[in-house]
């Protein structure tokens, strides 16, 4: 708008009228910089998606199982599915008939057992090399075609099997707990409990862990606790202390050093550095904002140059290099990592 012309004014009501302009703009002067630094920090979050030719792997002994909730499970040799850049749409997996939808991912050789964690806190063990190699996209087959799941239960992860080291597992209401390995070996009951489902709810998640470092937990509403997993007694214990309507989606091992992608059902994901959300002295804590979304469906710690498999409710799997996304110390929306049309990010693996 044109500024109106003053000098008809007399001299003290012009004099006003400018000492009042300056006076705005010396106040607008630190909105106008914070913008300025907002669309900047936009910028650099939303950076352009690299578009130049990725390197794919060669042909390796490791192997993708994708499972659905119901136990329909296929194993496709790993190098099968080719890198993309972060934020494209992927490529058809695990064909699966509703209600029935894909539920996790695993990492493995042939020569592996693996571990089915169910949500009603039993675990089944079985021999990937027993499963027929499958094509990128197809139906899989029924592990649990002999084994009737209790009313309601279903696939909540799946682990490959280890000779050492402990398995951490928490519920959707934050108890949490870890069992040493053997406990899960060959002499395992099959559907033995781990986590009492009529006291403590559905069981959420499970990862391996060395047992000397730090045990993450992450909630759908963006909250996450870090404690030292030498605090989680034997029976196991609250990690968490949940708002209203909140639950546990993800559980990892973290150090000082370490890098954690967390991601939402919206595709976008970030990476923060531990070193920036330091550890509880004891469980039970409410926990500290991780990341801007309402929906976050799960989180992994990262190993330098590994790529980033992502999973779909319709079964589309993108696979991506995780240094693509980004390092923060702060509580950021993440960036982009899977396009989704109609859909949402129901699994992540990183190996």
């Amino acid at each position: 708008m044109q500024r109106p012309d003053l000098r008809p004014l007399p001299d003290d009501v012009r004099k006003y009228i400018e000492f009042l302009e300056a006076k705005i703009q010396i106040l607008e002067a630190p909105r106008a910089a914070r913008t300025a630094a907002s669309r900047s920090e936009t910028v650099e979050r939303e950076a352009p998606i690299n578009e130049e030719p990725i390197a794919q792997e060669a042909a390796s002994q490791y192997q993708l199982l994708t499972i659905s909730q119901q136990g329909v499970v296929k194993r496709t040799e790993r190098h099968l599915f080719s890198r993309q850049h972060r934020g494209g749409m992927g490529v058809f997996d695990l064909e699966v008939q509703p209600p029935d939808q894909p539920a996790a991912l695993a990492c493995l050789t042939a020569a592996q057992h693996f571990l089915v964690f169910t949500n009603h806190g039993r675990v089944f063990r079985f021999a990937s090399g027993k499963l027929e190699l499958s094509p990128v996209r197809s139906r899989g087959e029924d592990i649990f075609d002999r084994i009737p799941f209790e009313a309601g239960e279903a696939v909540a992860a799946i682990l490959p099997e280890r000779a050492q080291g402990y398995v951490a597992m928490v519920s959707a209401s934050g108890r949490v707990r870890s069992l040493r390995h053997h406990l899960f070996g060959e002499h395992m009951k099959p559907g033995v409990s781990v986590l009492n489902f009529q006291e403590y709810g559905p069981l959420a998640s499970a990862c391996w862990t060395s047992g000397d470092g730090d045990i993450f937990l992450a909630t759908n509403n963006g909250m996450g606790i870090r404690f030292n997993e030498k605090l989680i007694p034997p029976q196991g214990d609250w990690g968490i202390r949940l708002a209203e309507g909140a639950q546990v989606v993800g559980i990892a091992p973290v150090y000082d050093d370490s890098r954690l992608f967390l991601l939402g059902a919206d595709g976008r994901g970030t990476v923060r550095v531990m070193p920036s959300f330091a550890a509880n002295k004891s469980l039970g804590g409410s926990g500290k904002q991780t990341i801007k979304n309402a929906q976050v469906v799960g989180i992994a710690a990262l190993e330098r140059n590994q790529d980033l498999f992502v999973l779909s409710r319709l079964g589309k799997l993108i696979r991506f290099p995780a240094n693509e996304v980004s390092e923060t110390e702060g509580v950021v929306q993440g960036v982009l990592c899977m396009s989704l049309r109609g859909d949402e990010v129901v699994a992540l693996l990183n190996c």
